[in-house]
């Protein structure tokens, strides 16, 4: 499959596969109950969601602790991942492909994006906008990076593959009816329920 932008082409490949074993942890759920706890807070009960790079389904599976009864949608770019999470929500709730090819078949309650934009290449965030805000009927989360203003880093020895920016901010500029209920950070060093760093923001339509 071809794919637009060479950072499609990264996360299909194998560094993609190999992400997979470095987030497949007890620890990274717990971690993940403790973020999602904290983040939607003021969403209240969160009947249904969509995320964007699932890969293997680690923020699915505490969103489905803290709301058993949730229907779950992901996004995933990586086959291999897209089939774990396959076997986890089902054929049927996991689009295997990039984000820029989805279309939305309905709307979900909550849009989910954590740690991809600041994947994506950045001629190309407004079209992930779009698809969050078009996914959701009410809610979007975003956990990435923040900057002020838009830098590169190095990731991991790859150049051009990580971005930090105000993602929240350009969001709120393109979508006037979006409004910021709330946000927070997540600090790497927590001694218990560490997250790399992320930043989150709640937007509600």
């Amino acid at each position: 499959m071809g794919y637009e932008t060479s950072q499609e082409e990264f996360w299909a490949g194998n560094f993609g596969d190999d992400y997979i074993e470095r987030n497949n942890s007890e620890r990274l759920l717990a971690s993940n109950l403790n973020f999602f706890s904290k983040a939607l807070k003021s969403a209240g009960k969160v009947n249904s969601v969509v995320e964007f790079g699932s890969n293997i389904g680690m923020n699915l599976r505490a969103l489905k602790l803290l709301f058993p009864e949730q229907k779950q949608f992901g996004i995933e770019i990586n086959t291999k991942a897209a089939n774990e999470l396959k076997s986890y929500v089902g054929d049927d709730n996991v689009f295997n492909g990039s984000i820029f090819d989805f279309e939305a078949d309905e709307k979900y309650e909550l849009a989910l994006i954590k740690g991809v934009l600041i994947h994506i290449n950045p001629d190309m965030l407004p079209i992930a906008y779009e698809r969050l805000y078009t996914s959701s009927k009410k809610y979007i989360l975003i956990g990435e990076y923040y900057n002020p203003t838009p830098v590169v880093i190095n990731y991991r020895g790859h150049s051009d593959k990580l971005y930090k920016r105000d993602f929240c901010g350009e969001m709120l500029d393109k979508y006037k009816d979006l409004k910021l209920v709330d946000y927070g950070f997540a600090y790497k060093k927590d001694p218990a329920f560490s997250q790399d760093d992320i930043t989150w923001f709640l937007l509600e339509k």
